[in-house]
């Protein structure tokens, strides 16, 4: 009899998988290190060349810089040097002596408490004046007016830089003392109790007056004072005015809680370097203030005086002496270094709020 056939499953695969499917070995780890990997290219040590347009327009500005810096350290070294003969033959206290006598180089006595005082009240009075005013403009130009009229309006606001000092003072005293002469006189009688609003120093003229330069000044740095104000106002990130409008301001609240934050340092440089342009000013209080005769600065805002370069430019004729000529260059020193400071504050402010 024959055996039974049986079926036989292939062997080496217990799953019954055919042969085919067998799992190939592993390759063997080997021993060797590995080979390293080839060392990148060194960088190149050569320098890079410079174009010499490139080289030319660094030392122009660098020079232009250096210039400018040495420019003013030179004039404050001649200031110092012109005034040392004159403080050094002055009689009095020069910082806080209220006379000022240089007609005799052999005999004089000046200080400058008076004009620093009066440089420094008629200053205050313009900037009290203009801030809130050139705030308004600042604010109208670029959160209310539409552009079609906000471009033009800003030129004309613009131009007022362009008007000379002297018509600013001629207006001043022939055209805007009489007209808000009324006023003043009421002022003066209503609240003559008040040392600000006391009667003046050159009684009973009211026009020629801290006052009144005061007015006419605000209105020559109200430029200056606006045109920086709007620059910065401008640059109020747009995300954060859509977001305080899509959240139910209203325009007022918008510039409250976005717009006057954001621009507050840069308002306030502005306004700075507005203060530095009328502690400047010549010509126009030149004309406008009257000079008392013997009579000291009291503080009122109706006394007349001269301020530092007022009294510089109306006694020129004073300076065929050296040493009396010392004496009003050293009137202008101090208004230099009280300038540079002011104006170096205010850059202070806006590179802080730039940064």
């Amino acid at each position: 009899m024959s055996e039974p056939s049986s079926t036989r499953t292939p062997t080496g695969d217990p799953g019954g998988r055919s042969s085919s499917a067998r799992a190939f070995p592993e390759d063997p780890i080997s021993d060797k290190p590995s080979a390293p990997a080839p060392d990148a290219p060194p960088a190149s040590t050569k320098p890079t060349k410079v174009r010499a347009g490139d080289r030319i327009f660094k030392n122009l500005t660098t020079g232009a810089g250096l210039f400018i810096v040495a420019l003013i350290g030179l004039i404050g070294i001649f200031l110092v040097i012109q005034a040392i003969p004159a403080l050094r033959a002055d009689k009095v206290n020069f910082l806080f002596n209220h006379g000022w006598s240089t007609n005799d180089p052999a005999n004089m006595s000046f200080g400058i408490a008076d004009l620093a005082e009066v440089t420094v009240a008629t200053s205050l009075v313009a900037l009290i004046v203009a801030m809130p005013i050139s705030l308004g403009i600042a604010l109208f130009l670029t959160q209310y007016a539409p552009s079609r009229l906000a471009r033009p309006f800003a030129y004309i606001v613009d131009l007022l830089a362009a008007v000379p000092s002297i018509i600013f003072g001629l207006w001043g005293i022939l055209v805007f003392a009489p007209v808000i002469e009324p006023f003043s006189q009421w002022v003066n009688s209503t609240f003559s109790w008040i040392p600000f609003f006391a009667p003046g120093n050159i009684a009973p003229n009211v026009r020629g007056t801290i006052f009144t330069a005061g007015i006419v000044l605000a209105v020559m740095i109200l430029p200056i004072i606006t045109s920086l104000s709007r620059e910065v106002f401008e640059r109020t990130p747009t995300a954060q005015i859509e977001g305080a409008l899509a959240l139910g301001a209203t325009r007022w609240e918008v510039i409250r809680t976005t717009v006057l934050p954001f621009g507050k340092a840069g308002y306030v440089g502005a306004s700075m370097l507005g203060l530095g342009r009328a502690l400047g000013e010549t010509i126009a209080l030149a004309v406008i203030l009257l000079i008392p005769q013997g009579r000291d600065f009291n503080w009122s805002l109706f006394d007349g005086g001269s301020t530092f370069a007022s009294k510089i430019a109306a006694n020129y004729s004073e300076f065929n002496n050296a040493t009396s000529a010392g004496a009003y260059i050293a009137a202008g020193l101090v208004l230099f270094v009280l300038t540079f400071l002011v104006n170096f504050a205010a850059r202070s402010i806006v590179g802080k709020k730039g940064e």
